[in-house]
């Protein structure tokens, strides 16, 4: 019975895969617009509080307001994230020779072919055709974006009618207070996390851009965006968001120096930010194991790769709300908590 038993749950699992895998051009920007539409709430929230918009504009003027103040602030940064990267083809052959000065001048000093070891272990690099993949994955931004947005405008227009379904659905009292109790949970918690990783990711690119236009990089705007999305993904997102800017001053200027000095300032910024602020304004209420957000990092990147990172926490933070609601998964949901208590 439990071979059995197995054998299903092995077999569901592997259909799940498959699914996420085969449907990941719906799903993701369906995934994508249920997140836009929390961190929708959060802004509509903090409208609300002001006395003067709140109580004299209806939810739809706000979600209305909300949504052409994400789209506009996403088109402009789009647009001038476009012009960045033009510059930075045009100093493409700039950054090329300084790479060839460096390696050159390092295998003087030290007798090593660093060219050489580096298409051994990485092949011929282009960066020309780094920055191509780059204007390419803009331009598929765009398209994923009117398909964001049209998802997002059902599930607000669905909005007010969530309670009158789960009261449809659920006819006895105490399954509706549960069901509805389940889903306050998941609202608040994934609300929460996306509007203060979010704030946190604003300031840790804002105070990037400062220092990496004070030193003078190329393209800082880009680059501090760049840091702004890596930040979503836990752990190692910060350790590639330092690196990208630190290699930059290398290709530009050709000095280590200069490279060691972004690398220092910016991770700075990462290490007071992820390991001071953050904390201090999130706090302990995501209750996700950190070997859990490692494994999860894992999987989701190996499914939906970039996309995937930057959404398996609050994936996760859901599955452990989930489970801990039924009997038979609860000790899953112990297992993927931090400290093994579920509310």
């Amino acid at each position: 019975m439990e071979l059995k038993r197995a054998t299903h749950l092995t077999v569901l699992l592997i259909g799940i895969v498959f699914i996420l895998i085969i449907g990941q051009s719906i799903i993701i920007p369906i995934l994508l617009a249920g997140f836009v539409w929390f961190l929708i709430k959060e802004i509509r929230k903090l409208a609300q509080r002001i006395p003067f918009i709140g109580k004299r504009f209806p939810r739809w003027i706000l979600n209305l307001l909300s949504i052409s103040l994400l789209y506009f602030t996403l088109g402009a940064i789009i647009h001038l994230l476009a012009n960045n990267i033009n510059d930075l083809s045009n100093n493409i052959p700039i950054y090329e020779k300084n790479l060839t000065d460096f390696s050159t001048s390092i295998g003087e000093q030290f007798d090593i072919d660093v060219l050489g070891i580096w298409d051994n272990f990485v092949g011929e690099f282009d960066i020309s055709v780094v920055l191509k993949e780059l204007l390419s994955s803009l331009s598929e931004l765009l398209g994923e974006t009117f398909m964001i947005g049209l998802y997002l405008l059902f599930i607000l227009l669905e909005e007010s009618l969530f309670s009158a379904k789960i009261l449809s659905i659920y006819k006895d009292e105490k399954k509706r207070d549960e069901m509805t109790k389940t889903l306050g949970k998941i609202s608040n918690s994934i609300s929460s996390y996306i509007s203060l990783k979010t704030l946190v990711s604003i300031i840790t690119g804002t105070l990037s851009y400062i220092v990496l236009a004070l030193i003078g990089i190329d393209s800082p705007l880009f680059w501090a965006f760049l840091i702004f999305i890596l930040n979503f993904i836990p752990t190692i997102g910060s350790l590639i968001a330092t690196l990208f800017p630190a290699s930059m001053a290398l290709l530009q200027f050709g000095d280590i120096n200069v490279a060691l000095i972004v690398l220092g300032a910016v991770g700075a910024i990462q290490l007071i930010m992820g390991n001071i602020i953050e904390p201090k304004i999130m706090g302990n209420s995501l209750n996700v194991s950190s070997f859990v957000v490692i494994l999860a990092l894992s999987l989701w990147g190996a499914i939906w790769g970039i996309t995937g990172m930057v959404l398996s926490v609050p994936i996760t933070v859901i599955l452990i709300i989930l489970f801990s609601q039924f009997p038979g998964t609860r000790n899953v949901a112990v297992l993927l908590s931090e400290k093994g208590k579920i509310d």
